[in-house]
């Protein structure tokens, strides 16, 4: 593995306003719309972003080059996030950075117990919290020199990129009879939507979660959840 970070570079000195100049953050995530608001995020923070939708995806990446920090989903299509941020915890060198993202209220304590420095709760849309977040946990020679400019600003994704969510969960809810698609879409769904404040949505990816995990019928939470996302799609709308 090529552990530089060519995006680090000496010359690229952190300021006020562009706190993380000079870091390349890999974002594992599935979600288009999630992963365009760290898009964003690191945009304006004058990062660097590269991303990676599943675990293998993650580790070609890694493979290749060693990132400045590393944002990971811990629900994702092949795997569990967790599993990843273990593997980079007890890595050497280390990735100076490795935080965990979810909406679930029991992902932090999983994200924390695998070896995540830190957490980012969904929807991740605040630039001051973002920044934060990496920034206390950097060493002093890559923090901005002086005061840093505080900021409440939050981002907003495109439109089109929920859109895609909503295509790429189409197909997996293409059939109802796979228990494991049903179960990656609610927990896909469910985050997407809140993200979103597609509220509806997010109810019926609840309801679903909910039937799989009591054992109760899942035919019609599951044909209601599709139904839903059919709609989304075709009114060409993201909520």
């Amino acid at each position: 593995m090529d552990d530089s970070d060519p995006f680090a570079a000496p010359h690229r000195i952190p300021s006020s306003t562009r706190p993380l100049l000079g870091l390349t953050i890999l974002v594992v995530e599935d979600s288009r719309f999630a992963c365009e608001a760290m898009r964003l995020l690191c945009l304006r923070s004058g990062a660097r972003i590269r991303r990676a939708d599943c675990l293998t995806s993650a580790r070609r990446h890694l493979q290749i080059y060693r990132p400045s920090a590393i944002i990971v989903d811990m629900g994702l299509p092949d795997g569990s996030g967790a599993d990843l941020i273990e593997e980079l915890a007890h890595t050497s060198p280390r990735i100076g950075v490795i935080l965990g993202t979810s909406g679930d209220d029991f992902a932090e304590e999983t994200a924390l117990s695998a070896g995540a420095d830190g957490f980012l709760a969904k929807p991740v849309s605040s630039l001051g919290a973002f920044q934060r977040a990496i920034l206390s946990l950097l060493p002093g020679d890559r923090q901005p020199l002086g005061p840093r400019l505080l900021t409440d600003e939050h981002v907003h994704p495109d439109p089109i990129a929920y859109q895609d969510d909503m295509a790429h969960a189409a197909d997996v809810l293409c059939d109802l009879n796979d228990t494991r698609g049903l179960d990656y879409a609610a927990q896909f769904l469910g985050g997407v939507a809140r993200s979103a404040k597609d509220h509806v949505l997010a109810s019926a990816a609840e309801g679903l979660a909910r039937a799989r995990a009591s054992g109760a019928p899942v035919t019609n939470d599951a044909a209601r959840l599709a139904g839903l996302v059919q709609e989304r799609l075709e009114r060409q709308l993201a909520i």
